[in-house]
């Protein structure tokens, strides 16, 4: 366990996460670039349809890829984009796990029950992983927070 945080817009809680790494570190290059699985767990705190969950997730993957890696991911965020539509909408209680499996890639489960197939390269998962704790988080305190500050 690396850290955990809550994601708030205003005054309602959207989600809990938790970020697990092989090796803790309080740096955000470490957490996105060390070897090794990895784990961000999401807990939801409120509904929400898939394509606005996705939406967010290509959105801070976008802020976070520099343009000339943005390119060479296009394909594979569009996959994953479809695997988050295809479970139609993400309910409060709901459980999502976005997995780094070094021998086969990105995995995306919601309840424990994989959604899709594994996106490959330890490079998707370094840009999905940046929308939280890159340069470029979708919130500073939740970028501490799961770096254990």
């Amino acid at each position: 366990l690396n850290g955990t945080c809550v994601r708030s817009v205003a005054l309602f809680k959207g989600y809990a996460s938790v970020l697990y790494l092989a090796s803790a570190s309080n740096i955000s290059t470490h957490a996105l670039f060390a070897p090794g699985p990895k784990r961000l767990q999401i807990r939801m705190l409120q509904d929400v349809p898939a394509v606005e969950f996705e939406k967010a997730f290509t959105k801070g993957m976008r802020r976070n890829a520099p343009d000339d890696q943005l390119a060479g991911l296009e394909a594979r965020m569009a996959e994953f984009a479809q695997t988050i539509r295809a479970v139609g909408k993400v309910r409060k209680g709901d459980v999502v796990d976005l997995d780094l499996d070094p021998a086969r890639g990105t995995l995306f489960a919601l309840n424990g029950t994989l959604h899709g197939t594994a996106i490959a390269g330890d490079d998707f998962y370094a840009v999905l992983l940046a929308s939280f704790v890159g340069e470029h988080p979708y919130d500073a305190r939740m970028k501490a927070g799961l770096l254990g500050h």
